[in-house]
């Protein structure tokens, strides 16, 4: 099988380091083979020669997810797959594997058109997608799977198909299943009616956090579905990357996403602007264009592991032990977030999609710095998922960064993974797309 040497790279080549570069640095990644594809008749072809010789297959967008560190295998990345085409009409994007969400914002919003993008632009479109995609808007629209029309992807007999509900259980089990089925090579997905927000976030420092934290809590259960919301609360390191006023500074930030007025935006967000004095405050009326500013997330690639874990509830007691188990003086850097859910995303819908019932998502991002011990930071997330008690329904597939050594939690209850494992019988029987966040076959 003959590949275009341009676009393929084996250790030593030149080039072969840089297709691997993702935005994830803090695992290796080692393939035998690195297909830059093109289009789909690339990956047609990687696919058949995986199989071919009974080779591990994967693909890789930006490389935010990686799950782990991996040796061996047929890796095909696909940057060079990011066309988007915006039908108005339809109020549809076409998205290839490789766009980011930053590329469909740009080419929705001159029609007053906005994706169920997340929280930083650069994230791959479509694997964000796969996983579910907790996005700005996400208890006013749901979660971006639920607005999916169609799928093309590869198999593993490196047939295309392309897949809608019709199809029944594929459809149903590549939108929450993630890349375990094949390799998607582009999807069709709905737009909402946006082009604006109310939005940005509110920074509290040290001695507020807790009370900060309390109130958060206590305020989302007085939003509408309307408003969706974030607390971030994190211990600053102090190092040269942290800008000078937060060194060492411990600090909460509400982040606010907002789809009614700018008038009522602020009526709302009024009980926590009371807390106290704020570091920082950004809140505003902004086009959709801007809302990668809410979160305002690095953009430079680091090295991180991460997990996280639904919940059907939080009480104060429980956030309060969540808080103390990653701020200050804990060993390990970790930036704790909490997503409040609710609203569409508890909505059934035709897709793998678990967890429909959670109230909230709390979320560990622990940076891999010199002399990091890993294990330490799967320790501290486990302990952060034992404080809350029998609250925790599960894990969020989107958010187990570098946690591919488990996949207990991921897919919903039992019932959930074993009719995975039967889709993926029918489809990869000879578990092509092992690596990663398996379900079993």
């Amino acid at each position: 099988m003959i590949f275009h040497a341009e676009n393929t790279f084996r250790p030593g080549d030149r080039g072969y380091d840089e297709e691997l570069a993702g935005f994830q640095t803090g695992f290796t990644q080692r393939p035998d083979l690195v297909v830059g594809a093109s289009g789909p008749a690339d990956v047609r072809q990687a696919v058949r020669y995986a199989a071919e010789r009974g080779l591990p297959v994967s693909a890789q967008a930006t490389g935010h997810g990686l799950p782990g560190s991996s040796e061996g295998g047929v890796l095909i990345t696909t940057r060079r797959m990011n066309e988007v085409r915006i039908d108005p009409g339809s109020r549809t994007a076409r998205i290839g594997a490789g766009a980011t969400w930053g590329r469909v914002i740009e080419a929705a919003a001159p029609h007053g058109l906005a994706p169920l993008s997340g929280s930083f632009p650069g994230v791959g479109a479509v694997s964000y997608t796969l996983g579910g995609g907790l996005g700005l808007m996400a208890r006013r629209f749901g979660y971006a799977a639920d607005h999916v029309r169609a799928l093309e992807v590869v198999t593993a007999d490196g047939g295309e198909r392309r897949v809608t509900a019709a199809d029944g259980e594929l459809y149903w089990a590549l939108l929450g299943g993630g890349a375990g089925l094949g390799v998607v090579t582009a999807i069709e997905t709905g737009l909402m009616p946006v082009s604006r927000l109310y939005g940005g976030s509110l920074l509290f420092g040290d001695e507020l956090v807790e009370e900060v934290a309390g109130a958060w809590l206590e305020w989302t259960g007085t939003v509408p579905d309307e408003l969706t919301s974030v607390l971030a609360v994190l211990a600053h390191p102090d190092l040269p990357m942290v800008p000078a006023s937060l060194r060492g500074r411990y600090t909460a930030s509400v982040r606010v996403a907002y789809t009614g007025s700018a008038a009522e935006g602020e009526r709302l967000v009024a009980p926590l602007r009371a807390l106290g004095p704020a570091l920082e405050d950004s809140l505003r009326e902004l086009p959709y264009t801007e809302s990668g500013s809410i979160h305002a997330e690095p953009d430079q690639p680091h090295p991180y592991r991460g997990d996280s874990a639904m919940t059907s509830g939080l009480d104060p007691d429980a956030l309060r032990r969540v808080l103390r188990a990653t701020g200050p003086g804990q060993p390990v850097w970790t930036v704790t977030q909490i997503s409040h859910l609710g609203g569409a995303l508890s909505t059934p819908r035709p897709n793998a999609v678990p967890y429909r019932d959670a109230a909230y998502l709390v979320r560990m991002l622990s940076m891999i710095t010199p002399g990091t011990d890993v294990p330490a930071i799967r320790a501290l997330h486990d302990r952060v998922g034992s404080g809350l008690g029998s609250a925790v329904l599960g894990r969020s597939l989107n958010f187990a960064f570098g946690a591919g050594d488990r996949t207990d939690g991921l897919y919903g209850p039992a019932g959930a993974r074993e009719r995975l494992a039967r889709v993926k019988r029918a489809y990869d029987p000879g578990n092509l797309f092992r690596r990663g966040y398996g379900f079993g076959g």
